[in-house]
């Protein structure tokens, strides 16, 4: 290696490690500063959010708070005065924002938004799964490694560890704490890249509108708050028209290589989909770059050093991913197991039918996105911000359309699940747009004396105007914390429970009767809210669309179904001994005169909803037998084979 490539990634190492250092400690303030917000709320007895607008006003008094935090660090970094003062208030700010913004209008339940209902009934049962372990394994089958990406989760697991909490109750404070650290980073890494007073309202801007459109999938909300930096960072490696040639070394790009490439690998260990999201929108800038190194160089050799830049994002990228991906790709490879017809792709609903175009609603979120799509286009071929940003809402629209296109194969690239990021990008992009139209009209009225206090007061009614609405937008997931009911057997707004109230008893007699730890007891159960709240394995997954793609749902189902077509507790006990699959060690059943029943799904995609409910019946007269030991708790028949 030359002495100056050497020193390009010195010089490299040297600037990531200096942003990584102050990332830690934004991290620490934004952890101490959420942690003590939740123990607050969590002190006094609130009214539900659902039948009291006492909360509703309390989160935006701390939201006013926050905001006047972060205004006051804007204008400590534009005076240059006092930076350390500067950069707390305003990782203090941002991470007070979203504690109270999340933790206020939750502050009277136990549960996050959606509660343990649909899709975060699957993620509650995933904490929960690597809260009983850290091992990584699929959250609802004994015998497999996990498909689903299972960093956020695992983290979560530790989390719930060290705090004594069960994966269910850890589920509101970890993922609110996550969002106020990665919020404080995300802003670090602005600060990087643009100037630190620019750096704060974007960053304040993208977390709004993440935590309206992207909260109650926190694992991808998290993504969304770094995608904004991250697309800088890559772009700021592939592309490089007028790179120094002086004898000082410079970093040569590889600093934002490594960015790009653990942001790539943080979302390979988060989320599948947003993970090749991020990919698709890097590739496409590596193809831009190229196209315009050979443009202005006009030598096919000029691609050589965007290729070499893109393998190291990739190279950075693959050895995070390897950290959650490895058990799944051993067991895969092994041959010991092969893909069944996966499904997680087979959901659209309407809003995955069309393009999502925020630029076009008569809102204040429309309107800044229609400013920041203008800045874009006028930005385009001056900006390097403008550029990369542009790149990143190319990339989703085009991955829409190829979402779309795919149905016409009968699958889907899930493009529903990408507008919060687009409403996050678009809204960076806003507050550049708003700075610089607030400057042009300044000049153009001959710069009068207060218009910069005016434009001022105007970018803050806006913020809290729109702050205030995020639990409006929220509403449907707030008011389901509220009314599911959690696993203590308790609704957060003091009405009757649901049978979940019934699982403490359910548990404590599967511990008594099996005699074994509940990682080591599969049970079948449709009621699967019970596999979130303890972690006993299961039988079969709520849908197939969350079920492992190598568990074989469809035929698990067709097993189950069989069962119920048997005559005899010999036949029964015969097919459970043979069982293809780890058979259930119990049967968690609701009853119907002379049978069990299960309450099953089939995938019926293309059709909205995708899931058809079946209903599979086992005759009671297979469990009068000495095999097993029956208990009826509840609206509940807990069988136990013995």
């Amino acid at each position: 290696m030359s002495g100056r490539a050497g020193g390009r990634l010195t010089l490299a190492a040297r600037q990531a490690g200096g942003a990584a250092g102050e990332a830690v400690l934004a991290a620490l303030v934004a952890a101490v500063v959420a942690g003590i917000g939740l123990k607050a709320f969590s002190t006094v007895h609130w009214p539900a959010f659902n039948s009291s607008n006492v909360t509703r006003s309390l989160t935006t008094v701390g939201q006013v708070v926050a905001l006047v935090m972060l205004v006051a660090a804007v204008v400590l970094l534009r005076l240059r005065k006092w930076g350390w003062l500067a950069k707390l208030l305003s990782w203090g700010g941002i991470s007070a924002f979203v504690t109270v913004t999340l933790g206020m209008p939750l502050a009277a339940t136990k549960l996050y938004l959606f509660g343990m209902s649909v899709d975060q009934e699957f993620r509650t049962q995933y904490l929960t799964r690597l809260t009983d372990s850290a091992a990584l394994h699929d959250m609802n089958y004994i015998d497999l490694p996990p498909f689903y990406p299972a960093g956020w989760f695992w983290i979560g697991g530790r989390f719930a560890s060290l705090t004594g909490m069960a994966g269910w109750e850890a589920f509101k404070p970890y993922a609110i704490i996550g969002l106020a650290v990665v919020a404080a980073i995300a802003l670090v890494l602005w600060s990087k890249l643009i100037r630190a007073d620019w750096a704060v309202a974007v960053a304040a801007a993208t977390t709004a509108v993440t935590l309206a459109y992207g909260a109650p999938e926190a694992y991808s909300a998290v993504l969304t708050l770094l995608l904004g930096p991250a697309l800088l960072l890559a772009w700021g490696a592939l592309h490089r028209p007028a790179e120094p040639d002086a004898a000082e070394p410079t970093a040569g790009g590889w600093g934002a290589v490594l960015g790009a490439g653990g942001f790539l690998g943080l979302a390979a260990t988060f989320y599948s989909l947003y993970f090749g999201v991020a990919v698709f929108a890097v590739c496409l800038m590596a193809v831009i770059a190229a196209g315009l190194a050979i443009r202005a160089q006009r030598s096919w050799r000029s691609m050589l050093p965007i290729l070499v830049r893109l393998i190291g994002i990739g190279a950075v990228s693959g050895l995070l991913a390897l950290t959650v991906w490895t058990p799944f790709l051993l067991k895969f490879v092994s041959g010991k197991a092969s893909l069944g017809s996966g499904s997680a792709f087979h959901y659209l609903p309407e809003s995955g039918s069309r393009l999502p175009l925020p630029m076009t609603e008569f809102n204040l979120l429309g309107a800044f996105c229609l400013a920041g799509t203008i800045w874009l286009v006028l930005r385009a071929g001056s900006s390097r911000r403008a550029q990369a940003l542009g790149i990143g809402v190319i990339a989703i629209y085009l991955w829409c359309l190829l979402s779309m296109a795919a149905t016409a194969a009968g699958t889907t690239l899930l493009a529903f699940r990408l507008e919060s990021p687009l409403k996050a990008l678009l809204a960076a992009a806003g507050v550049f747009g708003f700075a610089e139209g607030a400057r042009a009209v300044y000049q153009a009225l001959n710069e009068p004396g207060r218009f910069r206090l005016a434009a001022a007061a105007v970018a803050l009614a806006g913020a809290i105007g729109f702050s205030q609405g995020i639990p409006n937008v929220l509403a449907a997931e707030i008011n389901t914390a509220y009314t599911d009911t959690d696993g203590n057997g308790a609704r957060a707004d003091e009405r009757h429970p649901s049978a979940v109230f019934y699982y403490r008893e359910i548990d404590a007699k599967l511990l008594e009767q099996t005699g074994r730890p509940r990682d080591q007891t599969v049970v079948l159960t449709a009621d699967t809210s019970f596999l979130a709240v303890y972690p006993y394995y299961g039988f079969q997954a709520l849908t197939s669309h969350y079920a492992n793609p190598l568990a074989d749902f469809a035929d698990r189902t067709a097993e189950i179904q069989r069962w119920g077509t048997l005559k005899t507790p010999d036949e029964l006990a015969d097919a459970l001994n043979h069982c293809r699959w780890r058979a259930p060690d119990a049967f968690l059943f609701r009853s119907s005169g002379d049978d069990y029943t299960l309450r099953l799904s089939q995938d019926v995609y293309p059709n909205d909803p995708n899931v058809k409910r079946i209903t599979a019946a086992i005759p009671k007269s297979l469990f009068d037998d000495a095999r097993y030991r029956t208990t009826v708790i509840g609206p509940f028949t807990l069988v136990v084979r013995v």
